[in-house]
């Protein structure tokens, strides 16, 4: 059963959030960070130095990118503290919202990373592990701070399963069935990465991406694969995705986010100039 928050019940957040369809499609580039540097791996390997969150967050903020991810890919307990000063190191630099995910597991734990600037949390692993923690969030913060990140893969039955610890660790758990019980309970947006195309810029999952965005009453941000312009054009379209996120192409300035919208935009995609 979902839960009250405060006078607002989850469902009506939600039901509020139907409304997602019709808003801006979003480009959100997305910082993987390890030991206070910008990372980038190929299916959640091989990964290679691409420079400062906070210098590469601010220039993307002025490029036009409606929203940033900061993931701290190696988070532990004794980093929080660290993370939360390079949270607010970021927060002082950019005038767009921003997400930050990596080792989140209490409420204490957002509270000190809000208070440092942050406008939203992703959660991942420790959700899944103790699923309570969802309502938990949505009720203090509200859905809207909340986004569930899944790491998922297209095994050779077909099926789409979720994976634990950066993608280490398998589950029997199908990734549709998590998005549906993680949006019931809390989780305001779904950060949805494919493992199969992770890194590898031959295009995002659309079914995969479809099949979540086309059921689920919250926003799906599509994850893993982008390379060119089409792939942009191919999820927005295919696979219905509220927004997208991508890393090394913008890190590496294959594509600039400028040249990214005015493409879209000259193709019918109602996006942010």
């Amino acid at each position: 059963m979902m839960d009250p928050v405060g006078d607002i019940t989850i469902r009506e957040e939600l039901e509020a959030s139907q409304l997602h369809s019709g808003l801006c499609k979003r480009i959100v580039p997305c910082l993987d960070i390890k030991d206070g540097r910008t990372v980038k791996g190929i299916n959640f390997e091989n990964i290679r130095d691409a420079g400062d969150p906070v210098e590469l967050g601010a220039l993307y903020a002025q490029q036009g990118a409606d929203e940033l991810v900061f993931l701290d890919i190696t988070a532990t307990v004794e980093k929080r503290k660290t993370l939360s000063e390079l949270v607010n190191r970021i927060a002082h630099k950019i005038n767009i919202p921003f997400t930050v995910g990596g080792g989140i597991s209490s409420v204490e734990d957002v509270s000190v990373l809000l208070q440092n600037g942050a406008d939203k949390i992703s959660v991942n692993t420790a959700a899944f592990r103790n699923p309570q923690l969802l309502n938990d969030l949505a009720r203090s913060f509200g859905s809207q701070c909340v986004v569930l990140a899944i790491d998922t893969k297209k095994e050779e039955d077909g099926h789409w399963y979720v994976y634990l610890n950066g993608g280490r660790v398998k589950t029997e758990t199908l990734c549709t069935d998590w998005a549906r019980e993680a949006v019931e309970r809390g989780a305001g947006e779904i950060l949805l990465t494919s493992m199969n195309n992770d890194g590898t810029k031959k295009g995002f999952a659309l079914d995969i991406t479809r099949e979540l965005s086309t059921t689920l009453p919250v926003p799906v941000i599509a994850s893993g694969g982008g390379g060119t312009m089409d792939h942009f054009m191919d999820v927005f379209t295919e696979g219905s995705a509220d927004a997208a996120l991508a890393a090394s192409i913008f890190h590496f300035k294959e594509i600039t986010i400028p040249d990214l919208k005015g493409y879209l935009h000259q193709r019918g995609i109602n996006v942010r100039l």
